[in-house]
């Protein structure tokens, strides 16, 4: 409701119409590509360990190990996993003096850690796990029988990935795919914590609406671009409800 007043409460639509200034732009831009990028990377990554851990037996110490680590990763973020990435590739960071003391190399550079392309590393950090956690129970859901089926029908390997297991995969990667993208683009601690100066992502811009001492009078704007969020996370659900309910017509 506050997009829609401003300062004093009174109705108005000229908080929506600074979304379109080119900070609002210019933060929404950062905020998709940190999101589809990270969505994108860790989709593909963790679609190949979910496939190596699906190949274990249901028993295996090494499978149940790996699903185990991956819960946790997955909400392995804030603060936390700021802290520990500044600790391990920061100006100071471990890796940073190792590979300078041995190698003469400056992993570090100008200080991209702390930028959009920091935010894209880190971000995938626990969008892997969590790709991990959404997919698997897609292989899991490839009976055998679909396979041994295609087999004697004289179907290949090829054939049997090819017009069976990768069309009954497609809608849940790409359902996963759309929740990785959400999960991106609501994330806020981590980028709160990296980045000190400058908006590139939405989240970071409504902090600076909302409270800085420079920008007074700006909180219904942080409002808006809320608003702007809670519109864009709504669509990405709808579309991967969509995909959701098409993928459990055969994984049951």
């Amino acid at each position: 409701m506050g997009a829609f007043q401003d300062a004093e409460g009174r109705p108005t639509l000229g908080n929506l119409d600074a979304l379109r200034s080119e900070a609002a732009l210019s933060a929404l831009r950062g905020s998709l590509v940190l999101s589809a990028s990270t969505a994108l990377i860790g989709a593909v990554l963790g679609a190949v360990l979910a496939y190596l851990i699906v190949s274990l037996p249901s028993q295996n110490l090494l499978r149940r190990s790996a699903l185990a680590v991956s819960g946790v990763l997955a909400q392995f973020g804030g603060v936390v996993l700021a802290f520990a990435w500044i600790a391990t590739i920061g100006p100071v960071g471990v890796v940073t003096q190792a590979m300078s003391d041995w190698l003469g190399a400056d992993v570090y550079g100008d200080g991209w850690l702390f930028g959009l392309p920091g935010l894209v590393v880190v971000y995938s950090y626990f969008q892997v796990p969590l790709m991990v956690i959404v997919f698997t129970p897609a292989f899991d859901g490839l009976r055998p029988q679909w396979r041994e089926a295609a087999v004697n029908l004289g179907a290949s390997t090829w054939d049997y990935w090819r017009n069976v297991a990768l069309p009954l995969l497609t809608p849940p990667f790409l359902g996963a795919l759309l929740l990785l993208f959400a999960n991106a683009f609501a994330a806020y601690a981590t980028a709160a914590v990296l980045v000190s100066q400058g908006q590139p992502i939405v989240p970071l811009m409504i902090r600076q609406a909302i409270t800085s001492e420079v920008l007074l009078g700006q909180a219904n704007l942080g409002f808006a671009l809320a608003l702007e969020m809670i519109v864009v996370v709504s669509v990405v659900m709808v579309g991967y409800n969509l995909l959701l309910r098409r993928a459990s017509r055969w994984m049951r």
